[in-house]
This record gives C-alpha cells, structure tokens and sequence, in this order.
C-alpha cells in the first residue's frame, strides 16, 4: 500500500531538515522547513513509477518549492525508474525522483537541482537536414510498420526509376540525385548493380521497389 511509503519518505525529508505531515490539502506528503517564507515541500507516492505519478506532481507543483514523486523500485532494476526518458521527464519538470527499497531504504534517482538535459546539437542537425532534403511529406506521423520515406530512400528511387530506362553514369542523375555516386556505389536497398566501370543498371529488387513507390518520370539525358 501508499502507506507503506510514507514512513520512509518522512524519514529521507526529515534527515533534510523538514518537518513532515501527511495528507494535507491532498497532498500524500508536505514538508516544510522554517525560513521566511517557510520552504514548503509536496512529496507524492505511487506503487509504480507512471505517468499518473508525474501528473500529481504537475498539478501539486505550483504550490511547492520542490516536488518529490517516490515509488518501490522495481525488484530486478528493470522498471520504469531505470528509463532513461522518464528520468529526463523528471529533470525537466524539476521533480526529485525516489526509489523506496523493501528494506525501507531511499534511493535518490533524480535530485530537483538535477540540471536539465543538454540538448543534443548533432541530433538536431541530423533532423533539420532530413527535414530539408525530404520531397514532400510522404509518411504520416504514426507510421511504424510501413519502410520509412526518407530523403534517402526518395533520392534512391529517383536513381531507380532514371536506370528503369538503362543503364546510367551517377553524373548523369547527379541533377535528380545530389547524393546518386554514394547511393549507387553503397547499393543499402540491393537495387543497383555495376555494369562496368562507372556506368550502373538498375535489378529486378529496383523495378519492384518502384512498382511499390512510383515515381514521376526523370527527364531524358544522354
């Protein structure tokens, strides 16, 4: 039961310097310490580490200095507590984050000074540069059991449906294609095949990936 958190979670904010109480104003815990004005502290307790946890705290937060959500860990540290992404949520929101052991013991998973997560510039220039070279918005959000129709993959069919009509030069789609060289030569999707040196025609998995995706048809060229 939530009870059973309580003990140890008044323990872990009294060692803090706070006198605890339970259940005041719908909140499990508040602690406060004196000061002028008294820092004033709301803990939630859950059995699990969920999203309905998170969202008691949003809602007790504008009346607190910090926020404390705590839950059991999991018995075999594999529980939600040990994501990644919930823990960022938390650092985010501000939130401490506790992990209640069944010896009663309190593990602090995210202190509420924990700095926010840095953002990651190279994740964002992979995605503002995707978002650039891709042609139109050919996959609707939510997608997830359908091949992806990436810049790459539209770039790839561009190739694909040029060599539909023979074999070609990589220069020679390089207008269609700004990456053709790269795509030709790492053949990712097993379409293309080298005729010769330079020069590549297009295989049988090429004519069906077109058959699947159909593509308006490339200008003549020598």
């Amino acid at each position: 039961m939530e009870t059973e958190l309580y003990l140890p979670v008044k323990r872990f904010l009294e060692g803090l310097g706070f006198e605890v109480k339970g259940e005041i104003g719908g909140c499990d815990v508040v602690a406060v310490a004196a000061g002028e004005p008294p820092v004033v502290v709301i803990g939630e307790l859950k059995l699990a580490f969920n999203l309905e946890l998170v969202l008691q705290g949003v809602h007790r937060a504008g009346a607190a200095d910090e926020v404390w959500l705590a839950a059991p860990l999991s018995r075999r540290g594999r529980g939600r507590e040990a994501d990644p992404r919930f823990r960022n949520l938390c650092r985010r929101l501000g939130f401490g984050l506790l992990g209640i052991a069944t010896t009663g013991d309190v593990e602090i998973l995210v202190s509420p000074a924990a700095p926010t997560p840095r953002r990651d510039p190279k994740r964002r220039s992979r995605l503002v540069d995707e978002h650039r070279r891709r042609r139109g918005d050919p996959v609707a959000g939510g997608s997830t059991r359908t091949p992806q129709m990436t810049a790459y993959r539209q770039e790839a069919l561009a190739c694909a449906a040029a060599l539909a009509a023979g074999p070609r030069r990589p220069r020679d789609l390089r207008p269609i294609a700004p990456r053709a060289a790269t795509i030709l030569a790492d053949d990712v999707y097993g379409w293309f095949e080298r005729i010769e040196r330079g020069v590549y025609g297009l295989r049988e998995a090429g004519r069906e990936a077109l058959a699947r995706w159909p593509q308006p048809a490339p200008p003549s060229g020598d």
